[in-house]
């Protein structure tokens, strides 16, 4: 299986000691399903996520998108940006489904969208990831049963799947200018190349 790098499977795993268990960390663009009892971490700027999982066979996973700043206010599918929020939630969907998940019994937690990026909060970079992901979960009649959105801070969140459970962290500080960096370069190249592959709507 292949994927684009607007929205690939995360790569990065390792053992986090904090919770004694494997950890695997996405960054923007990434995206991890699992069937196993781990924990996904994410660092969220502007970006938002969407923890989703069977809530009761505990599969799930957590992607971490944007979308690009030449939005254009409408949240439809045909929408040219709007395509990248509906591919990196189709990818997450459909990954869940051929793990065995069913989407009948899928529920969600949504992060992020702080406004944290420098010479983009003119844009609403922030509040139009979170419009989106709102909307595009309704429309899709996938309940949200908790979301920590908007705000100016960024967010470390953990999502443990197979429980539901999440923790999150809202950074008061940074202490470099990682995240900001990552997400302004994320921004940039999804700008520059169109979503590839069609998009199967369910």
């Amino acid at each position: 299986m292949e994927f684009d790098f607007i929205s690939s499977l995360a790569p990065t795993t390792y053992f986090d000691r904090q919770f004694n268990c494997e950890a695997v960390k996405i960054l923007p663009g990434e995206y991890f399903v699992t069937q196993r009892d781990l924990v996904i971490v994410t660092v969220l700027g502007s970006c938002v996520s969407v923890c989703l999982r069977d809530r009761l066979s505990g599969i799930g996973g957590m992607n971490h998108f944007m979308l690009p700043g030449n939005y254009d206010g409408g949240i439809s599918p045909i929408s040219a940006s709007a395509r990248y929020g509906v591919y990196a939630m189709e990818l997450l969907i459909n990954h869940l489904l051929k793990l065995g998940a069913r989407r009948n019994c899928f529920e969600a937690k949504v992060f992020g969208g702080g406004s944290v990026l420098r010479g983009m909060t003119a844009n609403n970079v922030g509040e139009r990831n979170a419009e989106f992901v709102r909307d595009y979960l309704e429309t899709e009649k996938i309940p949200v049963v908790a979301e920590d959105l908007l705000d100016i801070y960024p967010r470390k969140v953990y999502y443990f799947p197979m429980t539901g459970r999440v923790m999150v962290k809202k950074l008061k500080s940074l202490h470099n200018t990682t995240l900001l960096d990552r997400e302004m370069e994320y921004s940039m190249r999804i700008k520059r190349v169109p979503v590839a592959g069609d998009i199967d709507l369910f």
